[in-house]
């Protein structure tokens, strides 16, 4: 099989490290891709939003599968080009991926068929919200409505935040939902989805925010560990029974059936668990630590998915904890072009997500970097390792998070 996997970044590096054990694919190609994919696949110079001329390369090179990382190039209705043109995609329509670009639209379908989530109100200008948050009790959530690649959410606790931050949005944005602030414990559960049928991945935790401690703003993602202990099989029975199952009934429902990686942000709280988000792919950098330790063929899988047929996976018996290196400045303004010296020993467990080779040289080329991976038998045995191979890196330019996995 020849399989070309649509994305730049540590999802994608995962997925095609991942797809190269399938004995089905012969052939991976990458597009955009970055410097760290070219060892394991052929790097295709389009870019991923670019979704006419993917589809005109999969078709005259006679792609099996295409597999696709970024909500962007769903949001712009890659996977509706490809079907039209008879190509096989795993990922969801321009529809059906409304479930991430449009907060409301996610809302309002959790509200119509009684998913539990927090409280919500959608407003169009800076006047009205104001006022509403006026009589709510902080903290409160603000959430732009649409794709903000993991950074569209700011949680406020006092009036004059909210004002600051309302007046920020309706600067670059014309709709703001803002949402009850959902106290409790949160993880990521992501599911293989085609129509009504799903299939569970193991569990994974993100590190959202920028700084140690939990401090700074949200990011797209600075660290992740899998599995996760303190969330147990009566949650997760819970959440998929609750949650993951009925979305991929609801949009069956209404006639927008949702195939591909779909991603729960779940709070568990006194009353039970709640939504937080959904996201319509693969979570970054969750499946850099989800996806080493599935055991099955992910291509089969997918392939089977296809055919509505459904398996349990198998999972290795060990921790994964990987630690992302960002760019200084990250995520607002940082620079490019910085030397990333030092990986060669450790690259087994290096996941690039902005880089770019340019001569010899391995450069810096995004806010989010590298992951970089440990693995262990126990939580702690993973993340000495994973910070034993952070310190083996060189670059001036590049800050992480010292407090991933830790209690």
């Amino acid at each position: 099989m020849k399989v070309l996997i649509v994305g730049k970044g540590g999802r994608e590096h995962a997925i095609g490290l991942k797809i190269k054990e399938s004995s089905l694919v012969k052939e991976i190609y990458f597009a955009p891709g970055n410097g760290g994919m070219e060892s394991i696949g052929k790097i295709v110079n389009i870019c991923e939003d670019d979704i006419e001329s993917l589809g005109n390369f999969a078709k005259k090179n006679e792609i099996d599968l295409t597999i696709v990382g970024p909500e962007s190039s769903l949001s712009k209705g890659i996977v509706d080009e490809f079907q039209r043109k008879g190509l096989k995609i795993f990922g969801p329509t321009k529809e059906a991926i409304k479930i991430e670009s449009s907060k409301e639209f996610a809302k309002e379908i959790m509200e119509k068929y009684n998913i539990p989530t927090g409280k919500y109100k959608s407003f169009n200008n800076f006047k009205d919200a104001f006022e509403y948050i006026k009589e709510e009790k902080f903290p409160i959530v603000i959430k732009e409505d649409g794709l903000k690649s993991g950074k569209g959410v700011t949680i406020v606790n006092s009036l004059e935040d909210g004002r600051t931050t309302l007046d920020r949005i309706f600067q670059e944005e014309n709709k703001v939902l803002i949402e009850e602030f959902l106290k409790g414990r949160e993880f990521s559960i992501i599911g293989m989805v085609n129509g009504d049928k799903i299939i569970p991945l193991e569990i994974a935790q993100d590190h959202k925010r920028a700084y140690d401690k939990d401090m700074g703003d949200n990011t797209g993602g600075m660290g992740v560990y899998s599995p996760v202990d303190w969330v147990s099989e009566s949650i997760i029975n819970e959440t998929m029974e609750k949650i993951m199952k009925p979305m991929g009934q609801a949009l069956v429902k209404e006639n927008i059936p949702f195939c591909g990686f779909l991603f729960g942000g779940i709070m568990v709280t006194e009353e039970g668990v709640k939504t937080i988000e959904f996201n319509g792919r693969f979570g970054d950098p969750e499946a850099q630590g989800i996806l080493p330790r599935l055991e099955d063929d992910l291509v089969e899988v997918i392939l089977e998915l296809l055919d509505n047929k459904t398996r349990k996976l198998k999972w290795k018996n060990e921790y994964t904890l990987g630690v992302v290196l960002a760019s200084k400045g990250y995520p607002h303004e940082y620079v490019n072009g910085y030397e990333i010296e030092n990986i060669k020993d450790i690259s087994r467990y290096i996941y690039h997500m902005g880089t770019k080779i340019v001569g010899d040289k391995l450069l810096t080329n995004g806010g989010r970097v590298l992951t970089v991976l440990g693995k262990g038998e126990t939580l702690e045995e993973a993340r000495v390792k994973a910070y034993e191979n952070v310190s083996k890196i060189k670059c001036e330019n590049l800050f992480y998070r010292k407090d991933i996995g830790q209690k």
